[in-house]
């Protein structure tokens, strides 16, 4: 399902701008599978939708880390919730579970496609050591990255993003010039219609009740573009710039 109602035309823009985390890359599905193996090894079982709602909970927590970093405290707190053994091990098994999260199916097909048409642009609350592992997973994709690490900050601070506005005008665009594209109303879609720019919104989640491990928006924000997958962008753009 794709829904194209926005008014300026995919061929307007030079960048694309990217969540990466929960948007290219699975991190719900390896923080499941990771603690998924801990409970079997406990002799135990974990609802997985259940184990996303307390990394939620405990992840917006102060103090909680950045990511994948984070997970290291969250699981303390998940396997209070879960009866999961909690220990320095399972600890740093989880944050290297997650840090070693898969792209989606049709991520690295839709960022190469995506690729001869804009130049693209990575934004991530997640670590720089740990991007550099997705950036590797996603075939090297990116013309730019900004990383919680470099912007001091996580999105949807407004910073985050007017920190890309200034990198992107050195190369001689604007802020009219990028599609914004992410999965996470409450990180991505709302900040980025509140500061003006144009977004796409990849609903990883279409198939699945609530938000998962992302946090619910305080409210929905409509987007201008809307797909199921990030591949149904690509095909958008490539029908666009044939056109």
């Amino acid at each position: 399902m794709a829904t194209e109602t926005a008014v300026k035309p995919l061929t307007a823009f030079s960048y694309v701008t990217f969540d990466v985390v929960g948007t290219l890359i699975d991190f719900e599905s390896a923080i499941k599978n990771g603690l998924a193996q801990i409970a079997e090894q406990a002799g135990l079982q974990i609802d997985g939708e259940a184990a996303l709602t307390h990394y939620r909970d405990t992840r917006y927590q102060r103090d909680a880390g950045r990511f994948p970093d984070d997970l290291g405290r969250c699981y303390g707190s998940i396997a209070a919730e879960l009866g999961l053994p909690d220990n320095k091990k399972n600890r740093q098994f989880m944050i290297d579970a997650v840090a070693e999260a898969e792209p989606f199916p049709d991520s690295v097909e839709a960022m190469t496609r995506l690729g001869t048409h804009y130049k693209l642009i990575a934004m991530t609350n997640a670590r720089r050591w740990a991007f550099e592992k997705y950036e590797k997973k996603l075939a090297m994709p990116f013309w730019s990255s900004f990383t919680c690490d470099e912007t001091s900050t996580e999105k949807p601070d407004p910073a985050f993003f007017h920190q890309v506005f200034a990198h992107v005008e050195t190369d001689g665009g604007g802020m009219a010039d990028i599609l914004h594209t992410a999965q996470s109303q409450h990180h991505d879609i709302g900040i980025s219609r509140e500061l003006g720019m144009t977004n796409a919104w990849i609903m990883r989640r279409h198939a699945q009740k609530g938000y998962g491990g992302t946090i619910e928006p305080a409210r929905f924000t409509e987007p201008d573009y809307r797909f199921n997958a990030l591949i149904e962008l690509a095909e958008a753009a490539d029908r666009a710039f044939d056109r």
